[in-house]
């Protein structure tokens, strides 16, 4: 799946400050404080950091995905995004073009506009917290998708079923409801996006808790586990050169062993166990290259490989492969197809929390689709990225647009492996020299 042209635009906003550099930076963040007033003695800011109040401690971030900048200049390179009402630490200020007020540092190279912040004078926010908690299935919202017949959503919940309405929501659009509020005899729910539909408008989304493997021994270079991709997989013994069929099968996304391998009379089967054969192609299962020649590689830095065939991949450190699971790559079979998952070796060139996908701009659709916070986004080929996908479970086969598409839980957990890392209270981050995007290579 790709952006909307205004999510793509709005990529460029974004990039993380490691934890370390922040303790190092900030060594009392660690501490835990019940926001309390500072003094001017608590306030350990550069010399150059005139007209701040000597009471400042932190910055709040009223307006959500504020643009943080590399350098105190309206014209800087974008170095990533806050959250709304993070309070993000102070470490200096100072004057510089396209901001009435100084501009304020709140990470290692990232500075923000001072007529957009407010002073604190509470703690800042610690580096160790979480902007938001995933459920048990890996979502960090509760989704649902509008039903057969549309909706409509309001800014004010006052105004729904009878005021002009925000949006229409066609069938089949998704939404993220982060509350839900009863008013007379209806329920509705608020939008990550933050307006109101009504509930009976809307069906939930499933949760689907697969998740990959680690993985913690390749004998002969090869990953002893595969997954089932067909709902109902038949299981066979063998005798001699023939396969028999048995009563047991196995189910979509199950996981076998990957012991063995025959090729009889033109198929090829695979042992699971001590007994069990299963056909080749009912499986999704990884194969081992070298890395590409990336000196960083060398050295151990993590990498992930997408594998194209399998609908696989698997994350490195190194040469050392440590985690597989199963994916949904692009359509498009063919080099510059609009559905096209491009081969090559890219890096991560942003990470947001969530972002908007849809269709919309595209006038020769012919269906439109719209889906809001889409989680755990990682670009690393224009609008091409690894994302989380709640609305299909076609894992361990070609499904999107071009996007390499996880279960949630893969998708969280790949989210937190790679870098650029993203601080607390950030809700996006570009690279940096010192935190690299990740390497991706899809083959």
């Amino acid at each position: 799946m790709r952006p909307t042209a205004s999510a793509a635009a709005a990529l460029g906003l974004l990039v993380g400050l490691t934890v370390s550099h922040w303790l190092l930076a900030h060594p009392r963040a660690g501490e835990q404080a019940a926001e309390p007033v500072a003094t001017g003695e608590d306030l350990r800011l550069p010399p150059w950091s005139e007209g701040v109040p000597p009471w400042a401690r932190s910055v709040r971030i009223p307006k959500g995905d504020q643009p943080l900048r590399h350098a105190p200049d309206g014209q800087a390179e974008r170095r990533g995004s806050a959250a709304r009402e993070a309070r993000l630490p102070l470490f200096g200020a100072r004057k510089g073009p396209g901001c009435g007020g100084p501009w304020l540092q709140v990470g290692a190279a990232a500075w923000v506009c001072s007529d957009a912040t407010t002073y604190s004078g509470a703690a800042p926010i610690l580096p160790s917290a979480k902007l938001i908690t995933a459920a048990p299935d890996g979502l960090p919202f509760r989704y649902y998708f509008a039903g057969r017949d549309g909706s409509l959503a309001y800014h004010r919940i006052e105004e729904v079923d009878v005021g002009e309405p925000a949006m229409t929501l066609e069938p089949g659009f998704a939404v993220a409801v982060v509350e839900e509020r009863n008013l007379g005899r209806e329920r509705y729910g608020r939008t990550n996006r933050g307006l109101w539909v009504p509930m009976r408008d809307l069906g939930p989304a499933r949760s689907f808790h697969f998740e990959g493997s680690e993985v913690t021994d390749t004998p002969n270079g090869v990953v002893p586990f595969a997954w089932v991709v067909e709902d109902d997989a038949l299981l066979y013994e063998r005798r001699g050169q023939l396969f028999a069929p048995t009563a047991s099968r196995a189910s979509r996304f199950d996981r076998v062993g990957f012991l063995e391998e025959a090729n009889v009379f033109g198929a090829r089967y695979v042992r699971i166990d001590d007994r069990h054969w299963i056909r080749h192609k009912q499986l999704a299962h990884p194969t081992l290259l070298p890395p590409p020649e990336e000196s960083e590689i060398a050295h151990g830095a993590r990498w992930i490989d997408i594998e194209l065939e399998s609908q696989t991949l698997v994350a490195y450190e190194g040469e050392r492969p440590v985690f597989a699971t199963i994916v949904s790559t692009g359509k498009g079979k063919t080099k510059g197809h609009p559905f096209e998952t491009p081969k090559g070796v890219h890096r991560i060139w942003v990470k947001l929390l969530a972002t908007t996908m849809d269709n919309l701009e595209n006038e020769n659709a012919n269906r439109y689709w719209r889906i809001e916070d889409v989680p755990y986004v990682q670009f690393f080929h224009k609008g091409v990225g690894l994302h989380a996908a709640f609305w299909h479970r076609s894992f361990g086969h070609v499904r999107s647009h071009g996007c390499v598409n996880l279960a949630p839980r893969d998708a969280a957990r790949l989210f937190a492996w790679t870098g650029p890392e993203i601080p607390a209270g950030w809700t996006a981050a570009l690279p940096t020299a010192y935190d690299r995007g990740t390497i991706v290579r899809v083959r």
